[in-house]
């Protein structure tokens, strides 16, 4: 994980790191669940999309969250590396290689779930912007890596192994956004071991607790 540079202001210097958030984007969902599991102390900061604070846009003008101000003034925009940031700061061996590296099997996992599977679960879940094709098509494509996923939870309990790992976390919150596009499609489908690991995940009492509605809260 690259760090970011330095960036000092009057804001950035709290007690406890800000997560700027979003409840229901996936990919704030991956950052809660990294630091909720890493048991550091982070504020979190719900953010209006049709109305963002000023101050999240000044530390990230990419105007997408999740948006982490770390107590020093440095900012990590970026969900992977703020997953990265919280699991290092208590649990680096459980989480990562000796060299404090994602294994490149994690690696692979999360780039064809943020890439391929990704833009097909947008064109799913949004069809009526993507009229070139039905949802099907789109939900045809998407299946291409819940079959992958099926075929390992089939080997394992996790998707690398018998033990969560940083895909899981990362991967979870997509798998969810899918299944609630068409969940009775989703339930009804031959996914018996993605199935199982989804609500496995959902109903964990961590997971129950990053989705709880507030504006600004201490997650720890």
């Amino acid at each position: 994980m690259k760090m970011p540079p330095n960036r000092q202001d009057a804001s950035s210097n709290p007690a406890t790191a800000l997560l700027y958030s979003f409840r229901r984007c996936p990919y704030a969902i991956r950052a809660r669940l990294a630091i909720k599991l890493s048991g550091v102390e982070v504020r979190i900061h719900e953010v209006s999309l049709r109305n963002k604070p000023q101050a999240m846009l000044d530390h990230s003008p990419k105007g997408t969250v999740p948006v982490l101000l770390l107590p020093d003034g440095r900012v990590i925009d970026q969900s992977l590396d703020i997953m990265c940031w919280a699991l290092a700061q208590h649990q680096a061996s459980q989480w990562f290689m000796p060299d404090g590296a994602l294994s490149a099997e994690v690696q692979a996992l999360i780039q064809q779930n943020d890439s391929a599977f990704k833009q097909a679960l947008d064109r799913y879940k949004y069809a009526e912007r993507f009229p070139e094709y039905p949802a099907t098509t789109y939900r045809d494509r998407a299946e291409v890596f819940l079959d992958l996923l099926d075929q390992r939870l089939q080997q394992h309990a996790y998707l690398t192994g018998e033990c969560l790992s940083v895909a899981d976390l990362a991967i979870v919150p997509f798998v969810r956004q899918c299944a609630l596009v068409d969940a009775e499609w989703f339930y009804a489908s031959r996914y018996r071991h993605l199935i199982a690991w989804l609500d496995g995940l959902l109903q964990s009492a961590w997971f129950i607790s990053v989705m709880e509605k507030s504006q600004v809260t201490n997650l720890r």
